[in-house]
């Protein structure tokens, strides 16, 4: 209860740490290390969230929400000329693979979510996994797979996440597609109801499409 009523996500980290500590072999391992790693990612704490996410796999082999922080994880966080680049996106390519197999079959996590919602809840976590596909073929700059992969995150979500539009206008722009690139971003920037930061890194996006067509006169 402590790690659920915290009001954030340090203080859910340190619940989840006092839990495990206090409580080494209790059930609820799993989901205090699950809730550990997503507190993490919510700050942006990289190196936490591998932690959490990877001992929480080690509890539970079948943590697909683990594999999708871990595929997002290494894709966003792996550079052009880190030495082990390829190892870690092998790494984030398996695990968004795996977690894609595991939701198929997968039953409701509690008794009180309806089919219906349930059914909505796997489309908008396997888009995850689809979007990081498309983050790992970026990085590889297979830009036609990231484009089909973000898409397939688009088009299989119950919910629509606005971050991976801009994410699939990049990679038209990157393809040279850029009519398909300010489209994409038209359609987004339409919204009124877009984050700020997204609207300006779209804008940056339509920046790019306009000069790529520019430049191919």
């Amino acid at each position: 209860m402590a790690i659920f009523n915290a009001q954030d996500a340090d203080s859910r980290m340190k619940a989840a740490d006092a839990l495990l500590v206090n409580f080494a072999d209790t059930e609820f391992k799993a989901v205090a290390l699950q809730v550990a790693a997503m507190a993490a990612q919510e700050k942006n704490d990289y190196e936490k969230m591998v932690i959490y996410a990877e001992r929480t796999l080690e509890v539970d082999p079948k943590s697909y929400h683990a594999m999708i922080m871990l595929a997002s994880g290494f894709a966003q966080r792996t550079r052009e000329h880190d030495l082990d680049k390829e190892e870690k996106l092998s790494k984030a390519e398996k695990y968004a693979k795996t977690a894609l197999d595991l939701l198929k079959e997968s039953p409701k996590p509690r008794p009180d979510i309806t089919d219906e919602q349930w059914e909505g809840a796997k489309k908008d976590i396997g888009a995850q996994a689809y979007e990081a596909l498309g983050l790992v073929a970026t990085q590889r700059k297979k830009f036609d797979d990231a484009i089909a992969q973000f898409k397939l995150a688009l088009e299989t979500s119950a919910t629509q996440d606005p971050a991976t539009k801009v994410r699939l206008a990049a990679a038209y722009n990157s393809a040279g597609k850029y009519d398909e690139a300010a489209a994409t971003v038209d359609a987004l920037m339409a919204d009124p109801q877009l984050h700020p930061t997204l609207r300006q890194f779209a804008s940056q996006e339509k920046m790019k499409a306009l000069k790529g067509k520019e430049a191919k006169k």
